[in-house]
């Protein structure tokens, strides 16, 4: 039985509901975005194609848009590339032809170029923005500034969008900033500062692009997802290494100037692989979907990093970089760049969690392959009886065990998350995530395609186009906070800065490299695991190959010198001491050794605490050369240093280590004390004759060694063992070996590196015996023998 009564109510009832449903679209309001740097290869490659993947996500769900492409280029010339842009835009494979054509014209009818230079030119469009609004009646919700220009014009263009081209009460403003943010630590809190002045934190939306790749971002929800899982196996206990890898094929050619400015470190390691780094040992939120408490444990995972240093590092340059440079910068031949296009770094983690797990960052220009990946590898303290043939795929504990987060390229091509089939059977969301299909042949990580439970994303998605997404819905998870920015920029700083005038090792790029760029564990130290093979002087019209390297075996000063690439230097020095130290144990039952402090002989220790088992350590005595007058646990003491480097690393009997008494009575370096008297009482009792087996020196860039300085003569004659003296830089105060009793040695090593040393190492070269001048010039051993020990930069320049 019909009644109309109740048809008409449902009807009245359903229109309703459809005007409202018009109204609260129409309060949703009107969207301006504003691209400056609109005409760039960053937008033409990436923004213009994420903005129109927003307005195909967001067309028809109630907000209105207007998108407004900024630059210095001229109104014209703008308008010209903006139009071809706009009509290379594509469409996903699950819109129709028809349709996406449809879009596209919509899109290219809200988009428009404007030439913005000037405060007045801000304040003129915002006017145009106003005048839009009042003429369709439409409610302004809010506007976008997507900063795509080079980060020195920030500062200009905030302060005009502040002061002309705000959006009225009501509406808001999300800026967006593309890295660099900043150079090192003060130059990155110096922009912040200045941009806080213009912006409150909540509009500012910093870029790291890598958080919008769909494989980084599917790090959190899977930890949260897989918690019963993992929670006994996200440790130091169970994983054995974590890998966070992005390589490139492609060179730093045409962007060589930005290259010399900030390196690979400061391009991918700073940001990029950091921010993955934090969110695999991040400690999980009981809430992954809250921005504020992700951003808390991000924050303490940064004060978990342990310092950085430069054995953290180690560094390559492409080849055929620095013809690069010199021919897009007109720099002159003699003209040699320092700036690495690989870096591997090694990053440890001190807390409970991750204590001694090694977690490395690696990255390159002109590499074998483009591949970006993070490798979680569990131990396996399983041995299976029968051969591996018989293994069960999904059973056996003797397979690899491994979680990757695959961010694309490769051989896989698109991004994955891959788990080991003896691991888990993983839960990610159907709606977003497949298990790949088989692929027979496809080897990942050292197994099969079918070891692992594999998937890849239902829909692939551009990483610009997801964070523009997140923007406009004002997503902050996604993005680097102030806070989170500094945090990341104190902990690299102080590598930056120990880095700056390091070497790096020269590779051919691609698969001619070979091994050359392969790095290992070394202790707590990072080190190529080959020698750079590299020919000292290129023969006639030949390229250096790594066969052709030689060490150089010459005179110098009429001594013995030895030179070769820092690497070969160190590892010569060290096989040198261990050889020393067997004679002398053979000969006396006792090896006494005597140290020079600073940065130089940071390697040499590292060389000799993890690859010289054979060094008779218990029968070996250490003596320092020279001592700064400061507490033995102050980080600037030479024993301090010792300590760190060797001594808890080697099993050298605690009665054999002879610090220099500069601290007595709580007093340090007091000459009424009398510290450098007991320090030689000590010798003259313990060292036969006070002869030292070998003798440990550097040079300085004024000539001084140990801590004889020339312009503190004390210690260069005379009868007194041991002297205090003063330093031209600080601390001031020192204590040193005179060097009457360096010569006294059976052998004198001299350590110098780097090109800094080159001018020092050419005047010494070429002066006679003037040790008040240069007291280097005074060391040559009475009865003994004195070798110069020079990497090429110090010797060749």
């Amino acid at each position: 039985m019909k009644r109309p009564g109740c048809w008409k109510m449902l009807t009245v009832a359903m229109c309703m509901a459809f005007v409202a449903c018009l109204q609260a679209q129409e309060l949703q309001g009107h969207v301006s975005i504003i691209l400056l740097g609109a005409t760039g290869d960053l937008a033409k490659k990436y923004l213009w194609q994420g903005l129109f993947q927003l307005y195909l996500d967001e067309v028809g769900k109630g907000y209105s848009f207007s998108f407004h492409g900024a630059a210095l280029t001229s109104t014209k010339q703008g308008q010209e590339i903006i139009t071809k842009v706009l009509e290379s835009l594509s469409c996903p494979e699950d819109v129709a032809p028809g349709r996406c054509a449809q879009l596209r014209g919509q899109f290219q009818q809200l988009s428009q170029y404007h030439h913005l230079r000037t405060s007045e030119d801000y304040m003129a469009l915002s006017k145009d923005i106003e005048a839009q609004l009042e003429h369709e009646g439409l409610r302004e919700a809010g506007r976008v500034f997507y900063f795509s220009v080079p980060p020195f014009a920030y500062a200009d263009i905030a302060r005009s969008i502040n002061s002309s081209c705000r959006p009225g009460p009501g509406a808001w403003l999300r800026v967006v900033l593309e890295k660099p943010f900043g150079h090192d630590h003060l130059s990155a809190q110096q922009l912040a500062t200045e941009l806080g002045s213009f912006f409150r934190e909540e509009e500012m939306y910093r870029v790291d692009h890598y958080l919008g790749k769909q494989a980084v971002a599917q790090i959190l929800p899977f930890r949260d997802q897989n918690r019963k899982a993992l929670d006994g196996l996200w440790n130091r206990h169970h994983v054995e290494r974590v890998e966070i890898i992005m390589k490139e094929t492609v060179d730093a050619e045409g962007r060589t100037s930005f290259y010399e400015e900030y390196g690979v470190i400061r391009d991918v390691l700073q940001n990029h692989l950091t921010e993955v780094l934090t969110l695999v040992a991040m400690e999980l939120p009981d809430n992954v979907s809250s921005p504020e408490a992700v951003l808390q444990r991000k924050l303490q995972a940064f004060r978990a990093l342990r310092g950085l240093q430069k054995g953290s590092a180690v560094l390559g340059q492409y080849q055929a970089y620095g013809e690069q440079v010199r021919r897009e910068q007109q720099k002159p031949a003699s003209f040699h760049s320092l700036t690495p296009t690989f870096a591997g770094i090694l990053v440890h983690v001190d807390n409970l969690r991750w204590e001694g797990v090694p977690f490395f960052l690696m990255s390159g220009k002109a590499l074998d392959e483009r591949v970006g990946y993070v490798r979680i590898l569990f131990r396996n303290q399983a041995y299976c009886a029968q051969n591996e043939k018989r293994w069960v795929a999904d059973q056996s504990q003797c397979l690899p065990r491994q979680i990757v987060f695959y961010i694309g390229h490769g051989e896989l091509g698109s991004p994955a998350v891959l788990v080991s089939r003896n691991l888990f059977r993983p839960s990610l969301p159907s709606e977003r995530w497949k298990e790949v299909e088989g692929r027979p042949g496809l080897h990942l990580f050292g197994r099969p395609l079918s070891d692992y439970y594999a998937y890849s994303p239902v829909r692939e998605q551009d990483a610009y186009s997801v964070l523009i997404s997140h923007i406009f819905h004002g997503r902050k998870d996604s993005f680097i906070t102030t806070e989170n920015l500094l945090a990341s920029w104190v902990f690299w700083t102080p590598l930056l800065d120990s880095l700056a005038h390091e070497v790096p090792r020269l590779y051919l790029g691609g698969a001619e490299s070979g091994h050359l760029l392969d790095f290992e564990l070394s202790g707590t130290q990072l080190r190529f695991s080959r020698p750079q093979l590299e020919q000292l002087v290129p023969g006639p019209g030949s390229a250096p190959k790594p066969s052709d390297f030689q060490v150089l075996r010459t005179k110098y000063r009429e001594s013995p010198l030895i030179s070769a690439w820092p690497e070969e230097l160190i590892a010569q020095l060290a096989a040198d001491i261990e050889a020393a130290a067997v004679r002398a144990v053979r000969r006396s039952g006792e090896f006494h050794l005597a140290l020079s402090g600073g940065s130089s002989p940071v390697p040499l220790l590292q060389q000799l605490a993890t690859r010289h088992y054979g060094l008779p350590w218990a029968h070996t005595h250490l003596w320092l050369v020279d001592e700064r007058c400061v507490p033995l646990r102050d980080p600037e003491s030479n024993f301090q240093g010792l300590q760190a480097h060797l001594l808890q690393h080697v099993r050298v009997p605690h009665y054999n280590v002879h610090p220099m008494p500069v601290h007595l009575h709580q007093r340090l370096c007091a000459e009424e004390d009398r510290g450098a008297q007991m320090y030689a009482s000590e010798i003259s009792a313990l060292v036969a004759d006070s002869s030292f087996d070998l003798v440990l020196l550097g040079m300085g860039t004024d000539g001084h060694t140990a801590s004889l300085f020339p312009q503190s003569p004390t210690g260069l004659e005379g009868t007194q063992p041991v002297v205090l003296t003063r330093s031209p830089s600080k601390p001031h105060q020192r204590m040193s070996l005179s060097l009457p009793l360096i010569n006294r040695a059976r052998k004198v090593a001299v350590l110098v590196m780097g090109r800094l040393k080159r001018e020092i190492t050419m005047l010494v070269s070429r002066v006679g015996h003037e040790p008040k001048k240069w007291p280097i010039s005074g060391v040559l051993p009475s009865s003994g023998q004195l070798v110069w020990y020079m990497d090429y930069e110090a010797f060749l320049g």
